[in-house]
């Protein structure tokens, strides 16, 4: 173990007050330096899924995406760190109770007396370790990749405050999530109560009557990786809809000479993009504010007649209409990833409410996107608190 006493560390001591955070008091700490294999035993599993479902007990059983059920047996006495090391959610976290255990896709990581299991939940997190994952199809990380990652360790008594702190400001954060989530929920309803029930009268209509121009983006060979530069004309991906909301994640850029050859794929204010790639059927508006941009060929991007239809009402259509995402789910393909095309989502049908009553419904989204993006603010403070602490306690 690496010892390095560093008594002129100091941190703020914060406490909350009115539901937010405060410095209240400085508190001069020392602390040691050691790496993950000094406070913590790896342990694995040899339980699968399939041993659980069906079964009865006391005991929990846990897998990469949480409880998975009870049995009668368990194989950890007290609390430990579970980090999934095989699949899907490669690297996540997960702090489980005393008497419990795991399935095989985890990976048992057991704090020593040196270490509370809450503070070792939040050490690996802090380290990320997706980060270490090897292997293209089913990726995997390895308990001897990532044992020498290094932290500050702090006393005993210092970890319980340090997880007091950052318990409650994951629970501001969880509150300020949950806010969103019922934000979302009500536009959901206001949608179906006004569309669902559709009107014999409205038109059937495929989403190629309702567009003026549908396209993809440039095929690979027209548009390459290298030529990507840091700064110039946007080229739009799948992270800027995936959260089904336009986003500037992962901006990309191409010079205006290349533009200039691929300026058919310009996406313009008020086009709808679609993922087809990936994770699929996620939709956003491309706001009124947006930069010259083009769009890469993992998006389709729709060009609305605005004479018959909102953009707003229509990504809503992708992203809530009961029969559109049936109609999506059923038609989605390919072997490897769930792919979508173009012919698929032209072909898309649902009855077409007059524009009056879309508009209608686009107030109503827009009153509560004003309430979601306080919410979102108050969230994103909190979290770069967090993380700000994150990195100062273990950093």
């Amino acid at each position: 173990m690496e010892k390095k006493w560093m008594s002129w560390r100091g941190c703020w001591d914060y406490r909350r007050k009115d539901g937010r955070f405060e410095n209240s008091e400085f508190v001069w700490d020392e602390y040691m330096k050691v790496k993950l294999k000094d406070v913590c035993i790896r342990d694995s599993s040899n339980l699968k899924q399939s041993d659980v479902l069906g079964k009865d007990g006391e005991y929990p059983i846990y897998g990469a995406a949480g409880y998975i059920g009870n049995v009668e047996f368990y194989h950890q006495e007290k609390s430990y760190v579970a980090v999934v090391k095989d699949g899907a959610g490669i690297g996540r976290t997960s702090l489980c109770p005393a008497k419990s255990s795991i399935i095989g896709t985890m990976q048992y990581l057991i704090p020593k007396e040196n270490i509370l299991p809450e503070y070792l939940y939040y050490v690996v997190r802090y380290m990320h370790l997706e980060k270490y994952y090897t292997g293209a199809t089913i990726p995997h990380i390895y308990f001897k990749d990532y044992k020498n990652e290094k932290f500050n360790l702090d006393s005993i008594d210092r970890q319980s405050k340090i997880i007091n702190i950052l318990g409650k400001c994951e629970k501001i954060i969880n509150v300020r999530q949950k806010e969103i989530e019922k934000l979302d929920n009500l536009v959901k309803a206001r949608f179906v109560e006004m569309f669902n029930e559709t009107n014999a009268n409205w038109e059937e209509v495929t989403i190629a009557d309702i567009c003026k121009d549908m396209r993809t983006g440039p095929f690979g060979s027209a548009l390459h990786h290298d030529e990507f530069v840091d700064e110039g004309i946007f080229v739009l991906g799948i992270d800027n809809a995936v959260e089904n909301k336009f986003s500037y994640n992962r901006m990309r850029y191409i010079t205006e000479e290349k533009y200039e050859k691929l300026k058919r794929y310009t996406v313009h204010p008020g086009d709808v993009i679609i993922t087809i790639m990936g994770t699929v059927g996620r939709s956003a508006v491309i706001p009124e504010d947006m930069p010259k941009a083009i769009n890469t060929k993992h998006l389709a991007c729709l060009t609305p007649d605005t004479n018959i239809v909102d953009s707003y009402f229509l990504v809503n259509v992708f992203q809530v209409h009961p029969l559109i995402r049936k109609q999506l789910e059923s038609q989605s393909k390919g072997a490897i990833m769930n792919g979508l095309n173009l012919t698929i989502i032209k072909g898309l049908k649902f009855r077409l409410p007059p524009l009056e009553l879309q508009k209608k419904f686009v107030i109503f989204y827009n009153q509560i996107n004003k309430s979601k993006v306080k919410v979102q603010k108050a969230l994103d403070e909190t979290q770069k608190l967090f993380d700000s602490l994150m990195q100062q306690y273990f950093g």
